[in-house]
């Protein structure tokens, strides 16, 4: 497989659909595949035609986390600094998920394991396959989770349900994933795409910046008090209703239609 083909992308109806590709190791990053999904976010980020992402994995594997084939110190090879490979390649990928301003759905078709489990967690939306596990597999290789996994973990599902998956590296079914709130949904597996990529479209045609301000107001709260979380949420009605899409929306209530949002 040429570098190129690590991820897959493809322009769809006012959204952006990245595949995930290295399915002989069951998606599991290395350098190559990190610098190319930061460069279709980087493309989506960019292109006003494209007003949300939806984000896959090829074959039977959302993603494995890192490829340990590449962390192979069999004969005495000298350790990594694994405090590199976050700083240069996980911790910019999930920042850059959480800052995209706009929608970002994530749609687990198979296992996701270790980073490539928060990798989807780090999605704004995230649907999952009924067969699909979600583990914290770190602590199998003497680890501690990253990419975001001790903050979103006990943010998302509590402390001892994060501490329990975290240190036990216990597959997590999708259907209970679901009813812990780790996730939105679990759907069919032959339903996984169709579900997934109907809500980007939907977002898409959505109105963007209301969209964007709305993922930015509920990653900034539980770091807030009250008080000032009432003041962000002032400042940003105010950018909202200064924009085409709420004027939009006003007048599409108004004359009983289906507003046309334009994104801006």
């Amino acid at each position: 497989m040429a570098d190129a083909d690590t991820v897959l992308a493809d322009q769809r109806d006012g959204y952006l659909m990245i595949t995930l590709n290295r399915p002989d190791r069951l998606n599991a990053f290395n350098e190559t595949m990190h610098l190319a999904l930061r460069e279709q976010l980087n493309r989506a980020s960019a292109a006003s035609e494209i007003r949300a992402v939806l984000l896959t994995g090829a074959g039977r594997a959302f993603c494995a986390g890192q490829d340990l084939s590449d962390r192979d110190m069999r004969g005495g090879a000298e350790a990594p600094d694994l405090g590199v490979t976050l700083e240069t390649l996980y911790n910019p990928l999930v920042r850059q998920i959480r800052a995209l301003k706009k929608p970002v759905i994530c749609a687990v078709n198979g296992v996701a394991a270790g980073a490539g489990a928060n990798l989807a967690l780090a999605c704004d939306i995230v649907f999952a396959a009924q067969s699909a596990r979600f583990i914290q597999a770190f602590s199998k290789i003497g680890l501690v989770p990253d990419s975001g996994g001790t903050w979103l973990l006990p943010r998302l599902i509590g402390e001892a349900r994060a501490k329990a998956l975290s240190m036990t590296g216990e597959p997590l079914q999708a259907e209970t994933a679901a009813s812990w709130g780790l996730i939105w949904k679990a759907v069919a597996d032959e339903d996984l795409m169709a579900e997934s990529g109907k809500l980007a479209a939907q977002l898409a045609a959505g109105a963007t910046k209301g969209l964007a301000l709305t993922k930015q107001l509920i990653q900034e709260a539980a770091d807030q008090p009250l008080d000032q979380h009432l003041d962000a949420e002032r400042d940003a009605q105010r950018e909202a209703g200064r924009s085409d899409d709420y004027r939009e929306g006003v007048t599409a209530f108004l004359e009983k239609r289906p507003a046309r949002f334009s994104g801006a």
